[in-house]
């Protein structure tokens, strides 16, 4: 078993598994901007076209809104394609095929026509980029009914989360965290993976609830961590997608904690976590000791890269809230 568990970043995981479903099924294709020759500008696809051909791994114009809308014919065709789109802020030319097209074919066919398409976003801050490199759409997307929205935080989510995505007959945002590519963990290859929505609870506590998804997670940990060290017990939970929502594991740690802190770097305003805050209240309002609050990004454009760690959730932003819901 040791054998089959290998330590590698993130990046390198989503390689591996968009390697594996090459593999195994002929009718995978992966599209995109410069994911052949290249290999993706952070190197994800690197090797795929290569060893799988220009027929496979396919690098497309620089057109969105085609990517995507040639990838909704080929599903219709039977095939399972996985495309690239290179930054978050370059989704929105492809917005109209995602959300009148992909994510209504299932319904408008009353069920008989399925869309396999995995759409890879890199998304977030943190690395410094230029504008429309560092933005969170991941709520524009959850809005939109027929649409499965999920983020790994780790490398071996991110392994199984994109073989799950890949064999779901829905279609599937899969929002990568870019700052997270680099960060290594262990990828176990021959596991039996959980369910691609079910969040996961990475760190026990009893004090407080941290939620967050994405690249937000580690940061929730250094928080938990940062908190051990003042006697407060934190529980960190992994929620892994969006849309779904696992609203049962959010109610059963905030059951146990008694106060909620939702973490994401999309604005607070209209965030994902405005929804988790809404819903919670409503399923747990006799157990809460405290307002749920959140901590985000501000309802403002991504500034320059020198600003944005005044734009993004930080470890002092997010022990302040802490420290409010704890203080009540």
């Amino acid at each position: 078993m040791a054998e089959t568990i290998k330590t590698m970043a993130l990046a390198k995981a989503i390689n591996e598994s968009l390697r594996r479903a090459l593999e195994s099924d002929p009718k995978v294709l992966i599209m995109g901007e410069d994911v052949g020759k290249l290999g993706g500008v952070f190197r994800v696809t690197d090797g795929l076209q290569k060893d799988f051909g220009e027929s496979r791994v396919i690098d497309t114009p620089l057109a969105e809104s085609g990517i995507v809308g040639t990838a909704i014919g080929l599903a219709l065709r039977g095939y399972r394609p996985v495309v690239e789109i290179q930054f978050d802020g370059f989704v929105f030319p492809a917005y109209d095929q995602i959300v009148t097209q992909l994510a209504k074919m299932h319904a408008r066919s009353l069920g008989k026509v399925k869309l396999p398409v995995v759409v890879r976003i890199p998304y977030g801050g943190g690395i410094g980029a230029v504008e429309h490199h560092s933005e969170s759409p991941e709520s524009l997307f959850a809005h939109v009914a027929g649409l499965k929205i999920v983020s790994p935080s780790n490398a071996g989510d991110a392994y199984w989360m994109m073989q799950q995505a890949i064999q779901s007959d829905d279609p599937v945002i899969f929002f990568e965290p870019k700052r997270r590519y680099w960060d290594k963990g262990e990828v176990n290859a021959e596991a039996i993976p959980g369910p691609l929505h079910k969040a996961q609870v990475v760190r026990e506590g009893t004090d407080l609830t941290l939620v967050a998804y994405g690249p937000m997670v580690k940061l929730c940990q250094e928080v938990a961590a940062a908190a051990a060290e003042e006697g407060k017990n934190l529980e960190v939970l992994d929620l892994r997608s969006v849309s779904p929502l696992d609203f049962d594991s959010i109610q059963a740690s905030v059951e146990k904690t008694r106060r909620l802190v939702v973490v994401h770097e999309a604005p607070v305003f209209f965030g994902s976590g405005a929804e988790i805050a809404a819903r919670i209240t409503e399923r747990c309002f006799y157990h809460l000791e405290a307002p749920v609050l959140r901590v985000g990004g501000y309802h403002a454009p991504y500034p320059p890269a020198r600003l944005e760690e005044e734009y993004l959730p930080g470890l002092d932003r997010v022990l302040d809230a802490v420290d409010r819901a704890l203080a009540y």
